[in-house]
C-alpha cells in the first residue's frame, strides 16, 4: 500500500495536510498522529528580526517548512535595526513545536527571545472562577446577603427542604465527580491531573446552557467510597455528572447512585457518547437511505462508552451489533467476560461470530471505535458493505484516519474537530442537564437518552445533511435548547420531575 495518504471520496482535507513537506515528519512520533496541526499544541514565539527584506519571509517559509501551521503575526515593537513580532504556530504535539523552534533559531537574522506555550498559558491558576451575583457596595447588602439576613433563608429551608431549590444555587448547580481512574485516554492518572479535565467540563456547562459546575476531584480507593462521596456531597447540587470513572466501577457507581440519590446522575462517558453517535447515526442512515433495524453494528471497544452506546442502539431498534474488545468479538462462548460485556453476549451478535476486530467487519454497514488509536487498518473496512459508515472515535487519534478510509466508506466521522462530523459529547451534556435540572428531575433513564439523540439529529434540516454534515457543530445554538426541551418532556411525561 502507498505511504502516501489518498482523500476519501468527500471528504475535504486540512489545508495544512497536502501541502506539508513529507522530510518534515518527525521519524519519533507514528504517522497516524502526524496529520494535522491542533491548536491543542499552539506556541507563541517572540522573535527579534533584524530590519531587512527578507527576513520574516525567511523565517515563515522555515515554519511552513517545519510542518508548522503559522496564524498571527504580530508587531510589538521597533528597536531600531531590530523588529520584535509575536508568531503564533499550531503544532502537531511538543516534539513537532520543539523542532519548529530549532527551525526558527536556525534562521539568519532571526533571535527567538521567547516561546510561550498557549495552552499552558490559558491554564495559568486554572480556568474558572466563582463570581457574585450582587455587588457588596454597603452595610445593607451585606447584612441581606450574609449576617443576619441570611439566618431567615436557612431557617424557611429547614422548615421547609424544598426551598432549597428556590432559595439557593442547588437548582443551577452540578457537580463534575472524578476519582481520576480514566482521564482522557492518559487513564488513571490521579485527581490532581484530572482537575484541568473537570475544569473545561465545568466552562462548558457554563458557555452552553449556563449551569454552574463545580469539578469534583476525590481520592477513592473503592466504588465504595466515590458512592460515599456522592452521597455526601447530594444536598448542595441539583445533578451529579460522573466523569472519567474507569469500567467496570462505573457501572456499579452509577447504578447504585441512580437508586440511592434523589438528583439524577449522569455519567457523560457512557450516555453523553451513546445519545451523540445515535443522533449522528440516525442522519448518516437518513443520508444513505438504510433504516436502522436492518443495519450490522460493530463496535471496537467495550468499556463504559461502547457497552452503553450498543444498548442505546439495540433501544433504537438497530439490526444487530457484534461488539470486540482486545481479546476479539464478544461472544457467549468466551469464559472471560465481566458482568457488562456479559450482557452485550447475551443480547447482541446473534450470529454467534468469532474472530477478531477484522472478521467481525465482514458485511458490517457500520462501525463504531471507541478504543484506541490506529487499531483499524484500511483492508478492514474493505469487508464492510457499499456506502459504509465509520465512526473512528478514539481521541485525539482515532482508530484510523479519514485520509486512510477505502472509497466502500460513504461517511466517516471522528471526534476531531480538524475533519467533517466531530462526534463530541458537548452537544448533549450541557442540554441533557439543562432539562434535567429545569424540571428537577430526580433520575435519568434510557427513553431521555433516545429523545436527546432524536432530538440531536432533529437539529439539521434536510437541506443541511450530507456526508460531511451529519451532526450540528458544537457552537450550533440550536442544539441545547432542542436536547433540553426533549428531556424535560419525558421527564415530565413519566413523572420523574418535581416542578
Amino acid at each position: 500500500m502507498s505511504t502516501t495518504p489518498t482523500l476519501r471520496r468527500g471528504l475535504r482535507a486540512p489545508p495544512s495536510f497536502l501541502e506539508r513537506d513529507a522530510s518534515a515528519r518527525s521519524p519519533i512520533i507514528p504517522r497516524m498522529a502526524q496529520l494535522t496541526p491542533s491548536a491543542g499544541y499552539t506556541l507563541t514565539l517572540r522573535v527579534n528580526l533584524e530590519n531587512m527584506p527578507g527576513t520574516l519571509g525567511r523565517l515563515t517559509t522555515a515554519i511552513g517548512r517545519a510542518g508548522g501551521d503559522l496564524g498571527a503575526v504580530d508587531l510589538v515593537e521597533h528597536r531600531g535595526k531590530v523588529v520584535v513580532r509575536d508568531l503564533t504556530v499550531k503544532c502537531r504535539d511538543e516534539a513537532h513545536g520543539q523542532a519548529i523552534v530549532r527551525a526558527a533559531r536556525e534562521v539568519e537574522g532571526v533571535e527567538v527571545r521567547q516561546v510561550t506555550d498557549r495552552t499552558f498559558g490559558m491554564h495559568a491558576k486554572g480556568k474558572i472562577s466563582v463570581t457574585s451575583k450582587f455587588p457588596l457596595k454597603s452595610r445593607d447588602d451585606l447584612s441581606m446577603a450574609y449576617t443576619p439576613g441570611v439566618g431567615r433563608i436557612s431557617r424557611a429551608i429547614a422548615d421547609d427542604p424544598e426551598r432549597v431549590w428556590d432559595l439557593t444555587i442547588k437548582g443551577n448547580s452540578v457537580a463534575v465527580l472524578t476519582d481520576g481512574t480514566a482521564v482522557l485516554g492518559l487513564g488513571n492518572i490521579g485527581p490532581e491531573a484530572a482537575l484541568p479535565v473537570m475544569e473545561g467540563k465545568a466552562m462548558l456547562f457554563k458557555e452552553f446552557a449556563d449551569i454552574d459546575a463545580y469539578p469534583v476531584c476525590v481520592r477513592t480507593s473503592s466504588a465504595d467510597e466515590l458512592i460515599a462521596v456522592a452521597k455526601a456531597i447530594e444536598p448542595g447540587f441539583g445533578g451529579i455528572n460522573l466523569e472519567d470513572v474507569a469500567a467496570p466501577a462505573c457501572f456499579e457507581v452509577e447504578e447504585r447512585l441512580r437508586k440511592e440519590l434523589s438528583i439524577p446522575v449522569f455519567h457523560d462517558d457512557q450516555h453523553g457518547t451513546a445519545v451523540v453517535t445515535l443522533g449522528a447515526l440516525l442522519n448518516a442512515t437518513h443520508v444513505t437511505g438504510r433504516p436502522l433495524d436492518e443495519l450490522k453494528v460493530v463496535f471496537l471497544g467495550m468499556g463504559a462508552a461502547g457497552i452503553a452506546t450498543a444498548k442505546l442502539l439495540l433501544h433504537a431498534g438497530i439490526g444487530d451489533i457484534v461488539g470486540c474488545d482486545r481479546n476479539g468479538i464478544v461472544h457467549s462462548g468466551r469464559s472471560d467476560l465481566t458482568p457488562s460485556k456479559q450482557w452485550i453476549a447475551d443480547n447482541t451478535n446473534r450470529d454467534n461470530v468469532v474472530g477478531s476486530i477484522e472478521d467481525a467487519l465482514h458485511g458490517a454497514d457500520v462501525f463504531i471505535g471507541v478504543s484506541g488509536p490506529g487499531l483499524v487498518k484500511p483492508d478492514y473496512l474493505e469487508k464492510m458493505n457499499a456506502d459504509a459508515i465509520v465512526f473512528a472515535l478514539a481521541n485525539p487519534v482515532p482508530e484510523i484516519m479519514p485520509e486512510e478510509m477505502p472509497p466502500n466508506v460513504r461517511i466517516a466521522a471522528t471526534g476531531r474537530s480538524d475533519y467533517p462530523n466531530q462526534i463530541n459529547n458537548v452537544l448533549v451534556f450541557p442540554g441533557f442537564f439543562r432539562g434535567l435540572l429545569d424540571t428537577r428531575a430526580t433520575g435519568v433513564h434510557i427513553g431521555m437518552e433516545l429523545a436527546a439523540a432524536k432530538a440531536l439529529a432533529g437539529v439539521l434540516g434536510e437541506d443541511e445533511l450530507d456526508e460531511e454534515s451529519i451532526v450540528p457543530s458544537v457552537f450550533d445554538r440550536r442544539v441545547m435548547p432542542a436536547i433540553a426541551r426533549a428531556v424535560a418532556d419525558v421527564a415530565a411525561s413519566e413523572a420523574v420531575a418535581k416542578s
